[in-house]
């Protein structure tokens, strides 16, 4: 059976990627995440995703049957990319520009192998009530935003923020689940493995 490889160090999407009983291999592949200029947020998260991907490809030469999956999130508001926040004004300053309104979330998935390589993007919207002062302060303070993209965890302590979800729950936290088993499917790696686990 085709062996499946992780280009992520994000436990989110090791979680997301087990429970829909895929076994795998983590291989966190760094890449330079910088926007290059001009370049449009889905273009951007698709790119990330690919290179991740493609990174983790390039270590595995002498395995030419493996299979490595890559993702990337972007949370994007009036057209702008939310990344990780650089420090406590940046995450305060992040809620405040999410504060009451909506957003877009963006992630895409890539899958490659030494033939091809196939991706898909996935868009969720997504609407926060007000956040006032008080409680942005407390969010900051515990931990949770500071290596979130857009700086908050929708499966965390931010749930309490979200009104509304438009799209998938699963693509905001990492991974978009039906989107990865169909592609995983394709490249002959079915879901719903038993055990499912994580290889060493």
């Amino acid at each position: 059976m085709t062996r499946l490889y992780l280009a992520s160090g994000s436990p989110r999407r090791r979680e997301l990627l087990t429970q829909i009983g895929i076994p795998f291999t983590p291989l966190p592949a760094a890449i330079d995440e910088t926007p290059l200029p001009g370049e449009l947020p889905r273009v951007y998260v698709e790119r990330l995703a690919r290179e991740k991907a493609q990174a983790g490809l390039a270590l595995l030469v002498a395995q030419p049957e493996a299979c490595v999956l890559g993702a990337d999130t972007a949370v994007i508001v009036d057209g702008r990319i939310l990344g990780k926040p650089v420090d406590q004004a940046d995450g305060l300053a992040m809620l405040a520009a999410l504060s009451g309104r909506e957003h877009e979330v963006l992630t895409a998935v890539a899958l490659v192998n030494v033939q091809r390589c196939e991706t898909r993007l996935v868009s969720s919207r997504v609407i926060f009530r007000t956040i006032n002062a008080a409680e942005a302060q407390a969010y900051w303070a515990s931990g949770e935003p500071c290596d979130k993209a857009g700086g908050y965890a929708i499966q965390g302590l931010a749930a309490i923020f979200v009104s509304e979800l438009h799209g998938s729950y699963s693509a905001v936290v990492g991974l978009p689940l039906s989107e990865t088993a169909d592609l995983a499917g394709r490249f002959g790696i079915p879901c719903w493995q038993c055990p499912s686990e994580i290889h060493p």
